[in-house]
């Protein structure tokens, strides 16, 4: 524990904390602060680095770009390989792990090794893997690179040792699974097939053992050639030859016929006995056309022959469609006996794969569900009923089915939220799923002491919004809201959201939810606000919609002072962008061509809608266009539900609603904000008043008289004598050039009438020009600032806070913050009655206050004077549409944390931490004086930023462009952490990049998936516990006794030991040129446990012990039977002697 005592008597003070662990960064910077009067601050601050620590919890969403796919039928797990190195597993809710390949290749094949707790993996760059599952966080224990040849396909028998692995050359490798070392046996291609073949039979695309005999091993070649080889003998039995390529090989469980599929769309069906042609040849989806011949059709990708014992065998196939019908969407076909029914998918089928009862491939298969892989989806086909359901995916396969556009984290919400939101939810959820249980059922999982309630909540680019359960590192999708049914839709040509974004206009750019108040505020990509609350109960509403002019003419620039060495604060001319409300707005019908001006992007309904119970749209903000303009997107938002205000800027301006009167109350400019108080003496030239409005004058919709009547904004703006003078006439005026900003929420304005929500491409030119535009705007003097790049408002907050110097006691104010690295103070005065409140105006007057940081200022955060959180006021949920009670008529409650509450020993006042794109300062209200500052980064910029709490405590965490993850104490802004994390490679990290309470933090790691991750040592100590099991001991199914027949006279399958032919032995070294073993993280020690554990010795010694007691069995029934027929020999020798003594 360390305390930091600060005497503020002028004395020049500096930051506490050295330099930061990261050369990026730079070291703290002293700033010269002085207070009006001394004053002692005693603040205890418990955190230290220790208490931190940086690792990833867990992933959710779908596997972004899959390639493979594997089940393990004893286990019940599932894994999907990935094109970018990784690996999901699944099993039951609860369990979902995430591994990565350090190659980053993709994942070609996936094997399990059946209940033995461990995965082989085959990569893109040639490399096998072993990894061991048997603990919560999966490692590496093996790796083998193959230096000479391509992998193309593996196999590995059930409950065998030896891995199969066919190359691109044609030959088989054997792998020994538990040393990972290759055996000397191989199988060429030229011994495979006949020597008079003249051509390559090219790549291996089928390896599979003979259920009849182990000990034959079926070879398919893409070309079409097909060979069983017998091992023992190092010979084949057969070779098929078929004019189409082979895609996939399915046997029949008995072992005497086989399925293969090709690159015609045929399926042919092949006899042991006759393997000079197909038995069978099939066109399921080909028509015979008018001519005889039949049509063409498109590869059969793969087929899987599955047997029944009480009905037809299953025939499942993807693809094999005819090429007569363009744009039909990927199938997968179900013959079962003579009924064949296709199933349509809404994405391309990356793989599939029947799960069956049984692991043996000689036993009957009775499959009972169907795993299929899309590119961007995974479903499971219920194969038990005859409509063929699919099961209800438990796991959040689908955070993209519209891409996510903005990501929202709140941890320690109210408890009652989560189910509320869920029991609403569940009333829209879709029907005709499967009633049985998800199959894949494996692992275990409970629910660990160390959880709360947590919410995420994205934002789509079809403008939908979701809310997940976020608790205890699982995801559940709780409630889905629509944004676009506010709105009418679009006819064609219409409207301006066309010419505004090409496409999504209702794609959500940022989002604001309360918990408390349940109050949630939706920015939108056409320059649109919408403000929801929630209620339980159904109603009839009419949305009330506000028209914003926050627009300037691209005349109007600034111009340098004449005195840029001395930015002192002088009288500065005024412009201001026109506010204007209308209620309802009708874009289709506005004005004839000569006027395109003052119209909406979208057009609110206007009509009394019905809707659902949860958030119900009550009002509805858009901005307008100007001279044929489209209006600048909107790039902050803050809404407060204690104050009934809402606030939001852009590049052109500040506007503050009143959403319980449903009026504007300030509309300005951001150069008008400063007043008298511009630090960067900044004059106006070419002043020309607006050619569309009057100055100064807004219009005001009074929803009691269902009138629209136009006034002056004084009503509602009342200014403060000091600010007067400023604000006595607006003018409207703009800068010149280009209307680009790079906001917290990294979208990208630019002038013009078109838009489009889009990721770039080119971060480094993105970057690059960000960072020559703020390094020009970083100096005081005015021609620094860039003339061509307008002062965006970049982050708002509303709070108690002292608006001026003299304040004695808080006051509800605004603090804003601008892409310049200027912190605006804007006291209000609000009425604390509640009919008061419904009816008087709520007083605005900028205070003149002007707070100075390097870079765009991000984030705004309150403390006490004894370094506790001090939260935002707020109102407690009420139900809206709740039937009125006359005993207990509904007041709001409201819910202040002020300032000065808390705070006996150091009297009145408050801290205010602001952090900017390169610096974090912390002030003391209401002197203003600055206590401490800490330099974040140089040669970055820090992309997020937010005060959090921590082990008790609070601290400041950023997240810089260069991928580090910091965190400073609080007040003094010492540093803790500093870890490189995570370079920034793609935009949507930035935008999706989001800190939460409890030392948690989330972003998007591709366009499918969530990953959430920790800096709390804390929680990385309880991690293991949170976490499910992959591997759970399970006893091997016994395999089905074949019986004495069986056994007598189908061959020696049983006998057959695969040490004696692949071990070093009898087969010796392979060449040590052809492939490099890589000892794994693991360890000799998880090896074994892996390759050969407890429960696997266990099944495989019964197992031998029953094939023993078995063979003895046998024995005894064959020594039997050899007596019985020696009896009878001897009784008929002695008939034929009797016979011949009786002849003679």
């Amino acid at each position: 524990m360390k305390k930091f005592r600060k005497v503020l008597d002028g004395l020049t003070t500096s930051s506490p904390g050295g330099t930061m662990g990261s050369p990026s960064c730079g070291s703290a910077a002293g700033t010269p602060t002085a207070a009006p009067t001394p004053r002692e601050i005693d603040v205890q601050e418990t955190l230290v680095s220790e208490n931190f620590q940086l690792c990833k919890t867990v992933r959710h969403g779908f596997p972004y770009q899959p390639t493979a796919l594997a089940f393990d039928p004893v286990q019940k797990i599932l894994a999907i390989g990935s094109r970018s190195g990784g690996v999901r597993i699944l099993g039951r809710p609860g369990v979902d792990c995430f591994c990565q390949h350090e190659s980053g290749a993709a994942v070609l094949q996936l094997q399990f090794l059946i209940n033995e707790g461990a995965l082989v993996t085959a990569c893109a760059d040639d490399t096998l893997h072993l990894w061991n599952l048997r603990q919560r966080r999966p490692a590496v224990l093996h790796s083998l690179k193959f230096n000479r040849e391509r992998i193309t396909f593996c196999h590995l028998p059930f409950q065998s040792k030896w891995l199969y692995v066919g190359t691109e050359r044609g030959n088989t490798h054997i792998v020994n699974i538990e040393s990972f070392i290759l055996s000397g046996y191989v199988i060429m291609w030229n011994k495979a097939i006949e020597l008079s073949t003249k051509t390559h039979p090219g790549p291996v695309v089928h390896l599979s053992d003979s259920p009849k005999d182990e000990g034959k091993l079926l070879i398919g070649f893409e070309s079409g050639t097909v060979v069983q080889w017998d091992l023992r003998v190092k010979k084949a039995d057969f070779r098929i030859y078929y004019d189409e390529a082979i895609h996939s090989v399915g046997w029949h469980h008995e072992g005497k016929q086989f399925m293969c599929s090709h690159s015609d769309g045929s399926l042919t069906m092949w006899n042991l006995r006759n393997t000079t042609k197909p038995f069978q040849v099939t066109f399921p989806h080909g028509k015979i056309q008018k001519d005889g011949r039949k049509e063409s059709c498109k590869p059969i990708l793969k087929v899987e022959y599955k047997t029944c014992r009480n009905s037809e065998p299953f025939i499942i196939f993807s693809g094999g469609l005819s090429y007569d019908k363009a744009g039909r969407r990927p199938t997968l076909t179900i013959m079962h006996g003579k009924a064949i029914t296709v199933l349509e998918m809404d994405y391309p089928i990356v793989e599939f794969m029947a799960l069956c009862e049984t692991p043996y491939n000689n036993e009957v298969q009775e499959p009972y569900a169907v795993v299929v892989l899309l590119e961007k989806d995974l479903i499971v086909v219920d194969l038990t009923q005859s409509n063929f359901p699919v099961f209800e995916n438990p796991y959040p396969m689908d955070i993209h089915e519209s891409p996510v556009t903005c990501t929202a984290y709140f941890a320690e919400c109210p408890p009652d939220i989560i189910p509320i939101l869920y029991s609403i939810g569940a009333k829209h959820k879709k029907t005709g799923y499967s009633q049985k249980e998800w199959p894949i059922a494996g692992g275990t999982w409970t629910l660990g002491s160390h959880t709360y309630p947590e919410i995420i909540i994205t934002g789509h680019a079809d403008g939908s919004i979701k809310f997940w359960d976020a608790s205890a590192i699982t995801l559940q999708m709780l409630y889905k809201l629509k944004t676009s049914k506010a709105f009418e839709k679009p006819k064609q040509g219409e409207g301006r959201a066309a010419e505004l974004v090409e496409e999504d206009p209702f794609a959500v750019q940022m989002v604001s939810w309360c918990p408390q108040s349940r109050i949630f505020c939706v920015v939108g990509i056409s320059a649109h606000i919408i403000l929801y609350r929630f209620s339980k109960y159904d109603a009839n509403t009419q949305i009330v919609s506000l028209e914003v002019r926050l627009q300037c003419e691209s005349e109007d620039v600034i111009s340098p002072s004449e005195n840029e060495n001395n930015p002192c604060f002088t009288e500065s001319g005024s412009h201001s962008p026109q506010p204007h409300q209308q209620h309802p707005p009708s874009p289709g019908s506005r004005t004839p061509e000569g006027n395109k001006d003052s119209i909406p992007c979208l057009k609110v309904k206007d009509r009394m809608v019905r809707v659902p119970p949860g958030y119900q749209a009550e009002l509805v903000i858009q901005l307008l266009w100007v001279d044929g303009e489209p209006p600048q997107q909107i790039t902050s938002l803050d809404v407060n539900s204690a104050y009934g205000l809402l606030a939001f800027g852009n590049c052109n301006g500040l506007a503050v609603v009143d959403y319980m009167q449903k009026t504007i109350l300030l509309c300005v400019s951001t150069l008008d904000l400063y007043g008298a108080a511009d630090p960067y003496q900044r004059l106006t030239r070419s002043p020309r008043r607006n050619r569309q409005s009057t100055s100064g004058s807004i219009h005001l919709w009074h929803p009691s008289t269902h009138t629209c009547t136009h006034t002056t904004v004084q009503p509602h703006t009342k200014i403060t004598p000091s600010f007067f003078y400023d604000f006595f006439v607006f003018f409207f005026f703009l800068f010149e050039g280009i209307n680009w900003c790079f906001v917290s929420y990294s979208f990208v304005s630019v002038k013009g009438p078109g838009r489009k929500l889009s990721l770039p491409t080119d971060l480094k030119t993105d970057l690059e020009s960000r960072e020559n535009s703020f390094s020009r705007s970083r100096s005081s003097s005015v021609s620094s600032i860039d003339r061509d790049t307008k002062e965006a408002i970049t982050t708002l907050q509303f709070g108690e806070s002292y608006g001026r110097k003299n304040d004695a006691v808080p006051t509800p104010c605004l603090w804003v913050g601008t892409s310049l690295g200027v912190v605006l103070l804007i006291p209000m005065s609000i009425p604390t009655d509640q009919e008061e409140r419904m009816e008087e105006p709520v007083t605005i007057g900028p205070s003149g206050a002007v707070l100075m940081l390097k870079g765009s200022i991000l984030r705004f955060s309150f403390l006490d004077c004894m370094g506790a959180l001090l939260q935002s006021p707020y109102e407690v949920w009420r139900d809206p549409n709740a039937p009125e009670d006359p005993d207990r008529p509904r007041k709001r409650k409201l819910v202040h944390f002020s300032p000065s509450s808390s705070q006996d020993t150091c009297g009145d006042g408050h801290l205010a931490v602001v952090c900017s794109e390169r610096q974090a300062k912390v002030f003391l209200m209401p002197s203003q004086s600055c206590l401490f500052v800490h330099n974040i980064t140089e040669s970055s910029f820090v992309l997020r930023a937010d005060v959090v709490s921590v082990s008790n405590s609070v601290c400041l965490a950023c997240f810089c462009a260069n991928g580090h993850v910091m965190t400073l104490s609080l007040p003094s802004l010492r540093p803790l952490m500093d870890i490189n994390y995570l370079p920034l490679t793609d935009m949507r990290i930035a935008r999706t990049f989001c800190f939460t309470n409890g030392g948690q933090a989330l972003y998007l790691s591709s366009p499918t998936e969530i990953q959430r991750i920790t800096y709390s040592q804390e929680m990385c100590d309880n991690l293991q516990e949170m976490l499910g099991e992959l591997f759970t001991p399970i006893e091997t199914p016994e395999a089905q006794n074949r019986g004495f027949l069986k056994g007598f006279f189908g061959g020696n399958a049983n006998t057959f030991d695969r040490e004696e032919l692949f071990g070093e032995a009898a087969a010796g070294k392979a060449s040590r040129s052809l492939a490099q073993h890589i000892p794994g993280q693991g360890g000799m020690e998880g090896m074994k446990v892996a390759a050969s554990g407890v429960v696997g010795d266990l099944a495989r010694a019964r197992i031998a012990l029953d094939e023993r007691g078995q063979r003895l069995g046998e024995l005894e029934e064959r020594t039997a039977l050899m007596m019985t027929s020696a009896e009878t020999f001897s009784k008929h020798a002695h008939e034929v002697n009797e016979k011949k003594k009786k002849m003679f």
